[in-house]
């Protein structure tokens, strides 16, 4: 994914300004693609440069107004391109993984510590998503947009659950620091 695509997805969605956009990736895409205020304003620049979104037109005086952005049919386009083409799966690269791995040869000193801050941080985003399940997805919203809007959730919820559940069983293989009641 990039962030122009994102972007472009989030005003099909709902014509918005930077500040909104921003705002509304911090609740939404930015779970999945983050991107600073400072990124998306660059990249709404660029958009707009290449005809894919437009300035709306503002009834505020030029000065210190806030743009609002919608997509165009050009834009809309390449977002269908972009949807359609093939992509091949990014190869997995964790620190955490690389660091357990070191660690079979320069110790584990500090890892297990952090790994339960992991824990701990995965088990929070957890219960975020799941609350965000219950608040957005409730019983009979159904329909296709939501539905592939739920397997997006659906997908973090499996994430977190599963670094959850790994994080616990890693743990399993170090000792509890003295006084430590076990998680």
């Amino acid at each position: 994914m990039s962030l122009p695509h994102a972007i472009l997805t989030a005003l099909l969605e709902k014509p918005s300004s930077g500040l909104e956009l921003t705002r509304r990736f911090d609740k939404s895409i930015g779970y999945f693609w983050s991107a600073t205020h400072q990124q998306i304003y660059r990249e709404l620049g660029k958009l707009e440069g290449e005809g894919f979104i437009r300035a709306l037109p503002s009834t505020q005086p030029a000065r210190g107004q806030k743009k609002s952005y919608e997509v165009l049919p050009a834009g809309r386009a390449e977002l269908a391109r972009w949807t359609a083409a093939p992509q091949d799966p990014k190869p997995m690269r964790d620190a955490m993984l690389l660091r357990l791995r070191a660690a079979a040869v320069v110790g584990t000193a500090g890892l297990a510590a952090d790994m339960r801050r992991h824990l701990d941080l995965h088990q929070s985003q957890l219960a975020e998503y799941r609350e965000i399940e219950k608040r957005d997805f409730p019983p009979g919203r159904d329909s296709p947009q939501d539905r592939l809007r739920h397997l997006v959730l659906r997908a973090g919820i499996d994430l977190e659950t599963f670094w959850a559940q790994w994080l616990t069983e890693a743990l399993k293989e170090f000792p509890e620091p003295p006084g430590e009641p076990e998680h």
